[in-house]
């Protein structure tokens, strides 16, 4: 953990927060923090700050926290992904959060099975302790929201103008673009980008009609055919840095 993780209900009226469980562990035992110590500390979805270890009891950490009154901005790429098997999305959560982005979006396509939708992956209490997980290693307070999305027309037709600005930039990585991910982007100009990666066995020529008809412009990852975690990190990683960091 680069930052320890606060739930909003858990400081006292006094700013006092007692952790037990596996941050107190992280203090305990790989911090080896000591009663004086300060340790970096978020509020979830809120700002960032300090905490100092004022008493330690047995497995208990108690820390009094001072939080800064800026809260990070929500990052500026939203992901929108053709569900994956669910042991691949299981390793996913975690680096979608390190990684930064502000939405994550899980669509049905032709080439998803139906029954990934069944996972307890999918379950909120699941995602959402993995998502924490990325944003402590990454030292970040801003949640992604989350959507399951099973019918991906009605999506596109009815949901997308809603959910992300017509202004920004809508982005599918497809061998049969022409272009390349630079070559997409417009160069020092920050905007909030809206990423789309397909099953491993590639969107079908329906559904890029599909989503040419809805804005999205077709790019090209390279000749090789990357499996959903390694081009989701890849990708991400690469429009992050040319999308800007600042919220938009």
């Amino acid at each position: 953990m680069n930052l320890i993780l606060i739930h909003s209900h858990e400081p006292d009226s006094a700013g006092r927060v007692s952790l037990a469980g596996e941050r107190a562990e992280h203090i305990l035992h790989v911090l080896k923090a000591a009663p004086g110590k300060t340790l970096r500390i978020g509020l979830l979805n809120g700002s960032k700050g300090r905490g100092m270890v004022e008493r330690i009891s047995g497995q208990e950490v108690v820390l009094q926290c001072e939080f800064e009154e800026k809260i990070p901005p929500r990052p500026t790429v939203d992901l929108l992904l053709a569900l994956p098997r669910p042991k691949v999305m299981k390793r996913l959560w975690a680096q979608l959060a390190a990684l930064g982005v502000g939405r994550i979006i899980l669509t049905n396509a032709e080439k998803v099975e139906r029954y990934y939708f069944d996972s307890h992956i999918l379950e909120p209490d699941f995602y959402n302790e993995r998502l924490i997980e990325g944003l402590q290693q990454a030292g970040d307070t801003i949640l992604p929201e989350v959507r399951i999305i099973k019918e991906l027309k009605p999506f596109l037709e009815d949901e997308l103008n809603s959910v992300f600005p017509i202004s920004g930039k809508k982005l599918l990585a497809d061998p049969s673009g022409e272009k390349n991910i630079f070559q997409c982007m417009e160069p020092a100009t920050p905007q909030r980008c809206c990423l789309a990666v397909g099953p491993e066995g590639g969107w079908t020529p329906y559904e890029l009609e599909l989503f040419a008809a809805h804005g999205f412009q077709v790019f090209t990852a390279g000749p090789r055919i990357l499996r959903t975690d390694t081009a989701c990190v890849a990708l991400l990683s690469l429009l992050t840095l040319l999308s800007g960091s600042n919220e938009q």
